[in-house]
């Protein structure tokens, strides 16, 4: 039995999709805003306060692995249903809350393997979504694209370890702009088409010290097609550390805008 623990995003419905064609018993612990997951005979629809609830779910059906999935955002504590294992655990979610949602995820993982439950890779299932070494696309990588790349990604580096960011965008060797606490669609918001030509690279790679079980950086379509309505000519992920939801829409929609995706 594998416990799956999704918020919101569609990448949990493609670890779903995945889990039931291969026949795995499964259980989701459903943390999502709308309880998404609601219909599934499997779900639980539990609260991010609960958590005796969701070890207790977890231990009775013989769950010792689970899976994170999806962004869980920072819930307002003050209304958060608390059982008793919520008091004793809170305090310390409310403190790792502050570098970000992804430290959410990180300190529930934390307090489940105090519990001995194991937290496994969130493509196990999905390995088709993480992309390896290469150019997926038809068009040509320039060396102005290249700079624009090397630049991207020395800015994410020299970035400190606390930071949250996962994505720059550079133009004409210029850093136009830092992915922050509203992700990279607020971000691509700020980018400002000044010209015809695309230029410009999106880079998307995982924060430093992030742990790679969970919260990869990911692109979908919707990323593509904001890339190319500020002008960006590329996106750029990490080899096997990265998350592509559509990737067969993603890659035509890339050579039909004369776009690149690559992964280094």
């Amino acid at each position: 039995m594998i416990g799956l623990i999704f918020g919101e995003t569609s990448f949990p419905k493609e670890i779903l999709k995945k889990v039931k064609k291969k026949r795995k018993k499964y259980l989701i612990i459903d943390l999502t805003k709308n309880k998404s997951f609601k219909k599934d005979k499997n779900s639980f629809q539990v609260s991010l306060g609960q958590f005796g609830k969701i070890i207790n779910i977890l231990k009775e059906n013989h769950c010792k692995k689970v899976i994170f999935a999806g962004s869980v955002k920072k819930p307002n504590f003050s209304k958060l249903r608390l059982d008793l294992k919520g008091i004793y655990y809170m305090p310390r979610i409310i403190k790792s809350s502050k570098k970000g949602d992804a430290s959410i995820l990180k300190e529930i993982i934390n307090i489940l393997t105090k519990e001995k439950i194991k937290t496994i890779n969130s493509v196990t299932f999905n390995p088709e979504l993480s992309l390896k070494k290469g150019n997926y696309t038809k068009t040509i990588i320039t060396k102005e694209d290249n700079k624009d790349i090397d630049k991207a990604i020395k800015t994410l580096r020299e970035l400190n370890q606390y930071n949250y960011s996962q994505g720059a965008v550079v133009r004409n060797d210029k850093v136009i702009a830092i992915e922050g606490k509203g992700g990279t669609e607020k971000m691509l918001n700020k980018c400002k088409r000044k010209i015809s030509k695309k230029t410009g690279v999106l880079v998307k790679f995982p924060k430093k010290k992030q742990d790679l079980r969970i919260d990869l950086p990911t692109v979908g379509l919707k990323t593509f097609v904001q890339c190319k309505s500020v002008g960006l000519k590329g996106i750029v992920l990490r080899s096997k550390n990265n998350i592509l939801l559509d990737k067969k829409k993603c890659i035509n929609f890339a050579n039909k805008n004369k776009m690149f995706l690559i992964a280094k």
